[in-house]
């Protein structure tokens, strides 16, 4: 009796995620399992094309030939670049063949990394950092303005298919907070772009939407003019000159 209710149960948890929008499920963290749709399930064909073929080769001759594994993660990304930024389980299956592994091996590293997509992302993914020194700078408004601007929820694709916003962890650029990347896979991995845009505020990132709109190509790093790169605003007020060596050993001797 009891299992036969735990049975049931479980039928009605599947059937309740069915009936959850594809545009809404997370790219890559909160559902870690994959259900079949129309354009995502293992039946559907999936090659590496003639270009990325010799990526593949090329990928692979940086391995002994006993640890093809080791190439995972970057045919998993050469894959999801061609495949418009997100990888299919056809996809993953294929890149599972080039290694010589079971699949599960491949889904295992597809659903741990973020920067993998399982569902459809627009052709330029922009990602806002919401790691705490961003959070205190703003990220949360940067991302309700990008939001807002585009007419969509976090992790769904616009109506044209050109934008999907989404969140990312540490970019490694705190100094510069908040910050956004912009995925560009609106040419395929020939054309692939992954940019940061830096020290960002509500204003700027719709400017940079409209021109990505236009094929437009907006500078990238800091959007503060009166900062260079890292820089603090107005110039370096140290480090100014050759720093003094050490006192405590001869440089030259080294």
């Amino acid at each position: 009796m009891l299992a036969r209710r735990a049975t049931q149960r479980l039928l009605e948890i599947r059937q309740a995620f069915r009936q959850i929008p594809q545009a809404s499920r997370s790219f890559s963290t909160a559902l870690n399992y994959h259900l079949d749709t129309p354009d995502n399930k293992p039946d559907l064909p999936w090659e590496f094309n003639d270009a990325n073929k010799a990526k593949v080769t090329e990928i692979l001759s940086h391995y002994p030939s006993n640890y093809k594994q080791s190439a995972v993660i970057p045919l998993l990304d050469l894959a999801q670049q061609q495949h418009g930024g997100w990888l299919p389980v056809s996809a993953m299956n294929a890149v599972a063949k080039v290694i010589e592994v079971a699949p599960i091996r491949v889904y295992e590293v597809a659903t741990f990394y973020s920067m993998f997509n399982r569902a459809k992302v627009g052709k330029y993914h922009l990602l806002v950092c919401g790691t705490t020194p961003c959070m205190i700078r703003g990220s949360r408004e940067i991302e309700d303005a990008l939001l807002k601007h585009l007419g969509v929820k976090r992790n769904e694709v616009t109506k044209d298919g050109m934008f999907s916003v989404g969140e990312m962890e540490c970019m490694g650029c705190c100094v510069n907070a908040p910050m956004i990347t912009v995925a560009d896979y609106s040419s395929g991995s020939e054309g692939y772009t992954y940019n940061y845009f830096e020290d960002v505020t509500p204003k700027r990132v719709v400017e940079i939407v409209e021109m990505l709109r236009r094929g437009e190509k907006p500078p990238r790093g800091t959007q503060n003019p009166m900062r260079r790169n890292c820089g603090p605003e107005g110039g370096n007020t140290t480090l100014l000159g050759e720093p003094k060596p050490p006192p405590c050993r001869d440089l030259d001797a080294c």
